[in-house]
């Protein structure tokens, strides 16, 4: 037995509702959370060995490279928010979160002493699942935005 088409539709409307926004959830805040001097200190180590985010610290000093990642979290989690008016915006945010993902993922590499069942290493761990929603995320945004364009395209030729 099988659920009815229009089950599936609402279990995927549901489902696509729950991904989108509880990254946008993480995203604002954590980004906030980036704002305290223990995070701050917390996320130091890492960003020093990162291959993308060793410059931050001395450059911006602690609190200050942690600020800079606060504003970005934040950003990327209010363009993702945007998707019912701004697919495009929406689908944006999505790719900049999944660079963000991979590049805090690459701390389980680039961190030296950074133990693989600690539970540090499995906080980041969990990014990877957040890696698949924000690139599912992102083609969802885009395929909502071509949609809209073509609807657009068509009503402004009067072909709609």
């Amino acid at each position: 037995m099988f659920p009815t088409p229009a089950l599936e539709a609402r279990l995927a409307s549901s489902g696509a509702i729950v991904l989108r926004y509880s990254l946008v959830f993480f995203f604002l805040a954590f980004g906030l959370y980036k704002f305290t001097p223990q995070e701050a200190a917390g996320i130091a180590p890492l960003m020093a060995h990162s291959p993308v985010l060793f410059w931050a610290g001395p450059l911006l000093g602690e609190q200050g490279a942690s600020n800079l990642i606060g504003v970005v979290e934040i950003a990327l989690g209010l363009m993702v928010a945007a998707r019912a008016f701004a697919p495009r915006i929406s689908g944006l945010g999505s790719l900049g979160m999944a660079g963000a993902l991979v590049t805090t993922l690459s701390f389980l590499f680039t961190t030296p002493g950074l133990d693989p069942q600690s539970s540090d290493a499995g906080f980041l761990l969990k990014d990877l699942t957040l890696l698949g929603a924000a690139l599912w995320g992102a083609a969802e945004a885009f395929a909502a935005a071509r949609s809209a364009l073509a609807v657009t395209t068509r009503t402004a030729l009067g072909t709609a």
